[in-house]
């Protein structure tokens, strides 16, 4: 899987939600029975799609019994996550992440209890990572969302 730029990672996603993981399922799907995990998450801000006041997509890692599915940059979640996902997938499939850690961003609270963006480890840009990059650093939630609808309107 290739990094994807910004810009991509919101005009390819389908969905684009702020909010709050409230359940994370693993089971053994389909004719192989491979380990997947549901994550469902209430919707603080939609930022893009209609996705009504919940979501569940699906990614590809888990725990079911003594099995263990470990994908490499999948990410992960767990109950009370505050995140902003960006899923892909077109009904009646359930959606899963952008890029798998691509489309994964935490929402933290910093020193002043504002909350605030952490973008991915890892992702495309135009050169080489700058340690101490202002664009890297944490975003405040609000301002990550004007961002990111800027980009909407531009690619209207």
């Amino acid at each position: 899987m290739l990094p994807a730029d910004f810009t991509t990672v919101v005009t390819e996603a389908g969905i684009i939600v702020h909010g709050r993981v409230v359940d994370v399922r693993s089971d053994a799907t389909g004719p192989r029975r491979v380990i997947e995990s549901f994550v469902t998450v209430v919707v603080l801000e939609s930022l893009k799609g209609a996705p009504g006041t919940s979501v569940t997509f699906r990614v590809p890692n888990g725990q079911v019994g003594r099995y263990r599915r470990i994908l490499v940059g999948a990410p992960e979640f767990a109950e009370g996550d505050e995140v902003v996902v960006f899923l892909t997938g077109r009904p009646p499939a359930m959606p899963t992440v952008f890029g798998l850690s691509q489309g994964v961003y935490r929402v933290t609270r910093n020193a002043a209890g504002r909350a605030v963006v952490t973008p991915p480890p890892v992702t495309a840009g135009t050169g080489r990572i700058i340690r101490g990059d202002p664009a890297r650093g944490p975003m405040p939630v609000d301002a990550f969302a004007r961002e990111v609808r800027t980009i909407l309107e531009r690619s209207r």
